[in-house]
């Protein structure tokens, strides 16, 4: 299987970043940036380690989510490929998921 990030997911990996940016130092930003990306690595080896994401079953395309601390990192499997679609904090309200 192949892990793919979307221009989504990158987007909302940047903007969560840059709002704790003023927070926290800028190695602890970068090792919260790493914990994430680390997390969703493991979707290579158990694809189905993440439970269904209900707020986007509207979708239909069996989206799921990895919690890592404060975010959730939102995906589906399509043939051989993993997207990556959000990386989602989850301090937000939870309306924003529904895109």
């Amino acid at each position: 299987m192949k892990l793919v990030y979307t221009e989504q997911a990158l987007t909302s990996l940047n903007e969560a970043l840059e709002f704790i940016a003023s927070k926290v130092s800028h190695e602890k930003l970068i090792e919260i940036r790493g914990q994430i990306l680390d997390a969703a690595d493991i979707l290579l080896e158990q694809p189905l380690a993440g439970q269904r994401e209900y707020l986007l079953e509207h979708l239909e395309l069996s989206h799921r989510r990895l919690v890592n601390g404060h975010y959730k990192i939102i995906y589906r499997i399509a043939g051989e490929y993993i997207y990556i679609t959000d990386i989602f904090d989850s301090r937000q309200d939870p309306a924003k998921i529904k895109g």
